[in-house]
């Protein structure tokens, strides 16, 4: 029964229900909270990964100049710490996401009351904990009271965060966590990608473009929809204005700027050393299986966030892809011209039966043709599929082309491009400092520097001279006829006669070998494997480091062995590295998440012949660069057509070790360049061997390898910080080999030999 008091005051009564109404709603407020934290409404999303960032981390590549060349991941997150970040990406953070940050304890309830009192018309309420709690459920449910116990949820984590973790710690965690798009996850990576630099480097309208995007970071994307990325960063200008960090006429100032995106794309086909890097990922995969975890389990390169580093330096690396892009694509175009009056294009030498068992060769290795015969398509279906129009983005050296053609003309279509292979390999140390392994790998997968196998030409002829010098003891100095030279049939298992031919067709006098080498005169290097066999030239290129199997016949002498070029330069580098063979190396060090040590790797080393041999076998290489057939890094160059490719005012004047090599039909072109701190070797070829230049102009090695390597010198040398030697080949102190022959060749002789029309010849 009412009381009389209560009837003569009826909003007493009123009150009263007001207040017992607030009072409930904040028990079962509080009451939702607590059930909440104890995970009545299902488990909370765990903080502990927020603690360990290195959780679901991306591995990482880097150089052994401290450059990040690549990385594997599923997720693209690299964490960095507090003091990686700049003050005005923290200030920018706090003036636009959370003004009172350093004063709440993960809960703003100034901006909570203004939130519903204006029901979100003047801004939101979330803090930067709150958000970053938010970003542990992979999305807001879409069901509105799953939503709510999310958010009650997300206010618990943010309470418990606040309560666990400094204010630094707090900001350091979201800005790894948040997800900026183009696989940017997390502020390093979103640094690296839109603008190529550390978050320690940004400066502030960068800072601020990265800040604006928190807000959505699909809608603000800076490449697909720049003026509105631009508008949401002049709000963050207008936020740090507001509160104090910059004045009202530099917002007003940095708000006409437009945006500068520089952007580096982290994709597995991205960036440089794509081809090294696809090989190291092989290499890891054996490595884990190698080397498990401490408690039995595999490491994973895409979640472990392993640190890899590696011998590659991201400079020597650049230059060595802008060398082979910059002479390829002239080269190209050039090979293009000639196919013009080609019928066949891209094929010679092969008869039209043959050019169709090559394309379908090429047909059953494609993706297509596995897809479709594991669906359980007839070989009559699957050919079909070959000849039906499709769209399709195809290479060119100009940009990506969208187009319309048959997968089986683009098969062949490819068929016409050229490829490459490029290595760069310290000399005392081994290690690897460029690798180029063709031309575009999003487009050309295969690889040249170790997984390609081919003819090496003249390439090989240093280690048959070499076996002389070291087997039998013949002088450098020791002349030989310029005549042909036939080794009879049945010696060494021959089936028929084998007289090779001078690639001039100029033959007569004595020459002795520093100057055949010079001048790659084929009839001496015949006669000089007759006389020390070619068993002992396979024994002497195994113990200098080559490891593929090599036929023991005459011909090697020339080059008809397929080998990579890892192969050759690392065994050729035993001249330069005073006769010790060291096997290349890749990587130094593999760290894991708390960079702890896994594994430290060390040069793998064995003498292979003496110093002195070494020495005379360089200083013979010398003379190819000084008087042979590479002669044109010290000149301009030959006259040719087209000679933009062969034209090149090189004009080195450092002493040079070098080797050119061109196989049969011009199918192949080596260059392998030698300075006293420096191996590097070079190969051009196309897919197919029946696709080459038909003549010796541009087909030889000297024209097709040879400038690839002179660009990346020049690069190299160009860039002081590297040190790449000018100076002399170290010579033995007691070199009892005499190598210097005091010889004139007379005139005619030196006109027979001009280097632009003499090269190798396989046959």
């Amino acid at each position: 029964m009412a009381s009389k008091k209560d009837k003569k005051n009826p909003v007493s009564k009123f009150t009263k229900w007001i207040w017992k109404i607030f009072l409930v709603g904040m028990v079962f407020t509080f009451l939702i909270f607590l059930l909440a934290s104890f995970g009545v409404f299902g488990k909370l999303p765990t903080f502990e990964e927020l603690e360990n960032p290195e959780t679901n981390l991306a591995t990482e590549v880097i150089s052994s100049d401290g450059k990040t060349l690549g990385k594997y991941y599923r997720e693209n997150r690299t964490p960095v710490k507090f003091k990686d970040l700049p003050p005005n990406l923290i200030q920018a953070l706090v003036a636009t996401e959370d003004e009172r940050f350093y004063e709440h304890s993960g809960i703003d309830m100034r901006g909570t009351a203004r939130a519903f009192a204006y029901l979100g018309s003047r801004g939101g309420a979330s803090t930067i904990t709150q958000q970053l709690a938010r970003l542990l459920f992979e999305r807001r449910s879409s069901n509105k009271f799953k939503a709510l116990i999310q958010k009650v949820k997300e206010w618990v984590i943010a309470i418990k965060l606040e309560q666990q973790y400094t204010k630094n710690e707090i900001i350091t965690m979201y800005f790894n966590k948040y997800d900026f798009g183009h696989n940017a996850v997390g502020i390093r990576s979103a640094s690296r990608i839109h603008f190529g630099k550390e978050p320690k480097d940004l400066n502030l309208e960068e800072s601020t473009m990265l800040v604006g995007m928190l807000k959505n970071s699909s809608l603000y994307n800076p490449v697909r929809r720049p003026e509105m990325v631009k508008d949401r960063r002049n709000v963050v200008f207008k936020q740090m204005e507001r509160n104090g960090y910059i004045t009202e006429i530099e917002k007003d100032s940095l708000q006409l700027l437009p945006l500068r995106l520089d952007i580096h794309l982290e994709g597995h086909s991205d960036g440089i050393a794509t081809y090294f890097r696809e090989y190291l990922r092989s290499f890891m995969k054996q490595w884990i299986k190698e080397n498990p975890k401490s408690d039995g389990s595999n490491y994973n390169i895409y979640r472990d966030g392993l640190k890899i580093y590696v011998t590659i330096d991201s400079r020597m690396q650049k230059y060595a892809e802008e060398a082979v892009d910059e002479h390829m694509q002239n080269l190209q175009n050039i090979f293009l011209k000639v196919q013009k009056k080609n019928k066949t294009a891209p094929f010679y030498d092969i008869e039209p039966e043959q050019v169709e068992s090559t394309m379908l060769s090429a047909m059953k290795r494609s993706n297509r043709w596995r897809k479709m015969k594991k669906n359980g398509k007839s070989k009559k279906e699957i050919l079909a599929s070959f000849k039906v129009e499709t769209n399709m983005r195809v290479f060119s050296w100009e940009k990506e082309i969208d187009t319309v053609m048959t997968p089986y003309d683009s098969i062949r279509y490819y068929k016409h491009f050229l490829r490459t292979g490029l290595m760069s390999l310290e000399v005392e140390t081994g290690h690897v400092k460029a690798w180029v392994g063709g031309v575009n790998y999003k487009h050309f997968q295969y690889d040249h520097v170790k997984q390609g196998k081919r003819q090496v030409g003249s390439t090989f002829k240093p280690f048959v001279y070499a076996t002389a010098i070291f087997q039998k003891g013949i002088s450098p100095c020791e002349e030989f006829p310029n005549t042909p030279y036939t080794i009879p049939r049945g010696k060494y298992g021959l089936q028929e006669d084998w007289t090779p031919k001078n690639s001039s067709e100029k033959y007569g006098g004595m020459r002795t070998l520093k100057d055949a080498l010079a001048n790659s005169v084929n009839v001496i290097t015949a006669n000089l494997i007759d006389q020390v066999t070619p068993q002992n030239v396979v024994k002497f290129a195994h113990r200098v480091g080559i490891t593929s199997k090599i036929e023991e016949v005459p011909s090697i002498a020339l080059g008809t062995i397929d080998l990579s070029l890892f192969e050759m330069l690392s065994s050729l580098n035993t001249f330069a590295n005073k006769g010790m063979y060291i096997k290349p190396m890749m990587i130094t060090r593999i760290e894991d998440r708390n960079r702890t040590v896994l594994e430290e790797f060390s040069p793998q080393t064995k003498e292979a012949l003496s110093e002195e041999v070494a020495y005379t076998i360089i200083n013979l290489m010398e003379g190819v660069t000084r008087a042979g057939s590479g002669i044109r890094l010290r000149t301009s160059g030959g006259k040719y057509p087209d000679n933009v490719v062969t034209g090149y005012p090189y004009k080195f004047t450092n002493p040079i070790a070098g080797k050119t090599g061109t196989t049969q039909n011009q199918s192949d072109g080596w260059f392998m360049g030698i300075v006293p701190n420096l191996a590097s070797g070079v190969w051009v070829g196309a897919e197919d061997r029946s696709v080459h230049f038909p003549g010796m102009g541009h087909g030889q090695g000297a024209s097709m390898a040879l400038p690839i390597w002179a660009l990346y010198m020049q690069k190299c040398y160009a860039d002081e910080t590297l040190d790449v030697s000018k100076g002399d080949f170290e010579k033995p102190e007691n070199l009892n080999i005499e190598i210097d022959c005091n010889k004139k060749t007379d005139d005619k002789d030196k006109k027979d030999d001009q280097p632009q029309k003499e090269e190798e010849i396989d046959f």
